[in-house]
């Protein structure tokens, strides 16, 4: 048994994975998705949702838009088609740098990805910008002169309103050019707030969370230029099932509810 899967204390990432079914989790953190279950019956659906979001944002960047490197934000683990996967679908000269605050779980990627040389994962905390932009391995695979896409999906709802979040999220978008994308995702206190942040407490005792209004994450994309999130829509912040859906209809059900997310450009 690894030291991850002999570990008592569940992560986010670690929780996140197995509510997707992947391997790279604890017993601890699969214990707190049993636990969220009981509290929000739609959960896995939802983690497939905002799942589902990521794939199809980071492959209309790679296929559509040009776009090659990615600066994932508190990424989790690299695992069921991340980040990564999707661009190397659409991109062999695609580059990803993950980035969690977490050790274990970087230790832990950094397994997974052996041997990927296009692909790291290193500590770093989405509180800390500066550290996360000059660390050399994201210096050796992101060339700041040439789009970037930005990834902070499910991870500002960790973040106090203290910590300022959107001035976060904007100092990585002010450090990268102009053509460079934000994909971005966060749950909302606009549905079942409460259920919401007790099933996101179920993460560890060290975890608290912030679930946001729809206006409060509009405020991530402010002076960006919001992408339509499907063909005919409206350039709009939407639910995450509702993202690149092909019939909007029926991906608008209860667990596509729960949370915000968008795609926006910089100018």
């Amino acid at each position: 048994m690894s030291d991850a899967e002999g570990s008592l204390t569940p992560t986010p990432a670690g929780v996140y994975d197995a509510a997707l079914g992947g391997t790279a989790n604890t017993a601890a953190d699969r214990a707190v998705v049993e636990r969220a279950k009981e509290a929000m019956p739609d959960v896995i659906l939802a983690a497939w949702a905002n799942r589902g979001f990521l794939q199809r944002a980071v492959r209309r960047m790679a296929h559509e838009l040009g776009i090659r490197q990615f600066l994932d934000l508190g990424s989790g683990m690299p695992t069921q088609r991340n980040t990564h996967e999707v661009v190397a679908e659409a991109r062999p000269d695609g580059r990803v740098v993950y980035v969690d605050v977490n050790q274990a779980v970087v230790a832990r990627s950094r397994e997974i990805l052996a041997g990927a040389s296009d692909t790291t994962a290193i500590q770093g905390d989405i509180r800390q910008p500066e550290a996360i932009l000059a660390h050399e391995e994201t210096r050796r695979l992101i060339d700041f002169t040439q789009p970037v896409g930005v990834l902070a999906v499910a991870v500002t709802h960790f973040l106090p309103d203290e910590d300022d979040p959107w001035g976060l999220i904007a100092h990585f978008m002010d450090a990268v050019p102009t053509g460079s994308y934000l994909a971005l995702s966060a749950v909302t206190s606009d549905y079942q707030e409460e259920t919401w942040r007790k099933t996101l407490q179920q993460a560890g005792p060290s975890y608290d969370a912030y679930p946001r209004t729809r206006a409060e994450v509009e405020r991530f994309f402010k002076g960006l230029e919001i992408q339509p999130p499907y063909e005919g829509a409206d350039p709009a912040v939407v639910h995450i099932g509702l993202w690149g859906a092909e019939d909007p209809e029926v991906a608008d059900d209860d667990s596509s509810r729960l949370a915000y997310a968008a795609l926006a450009r910089k100018r």
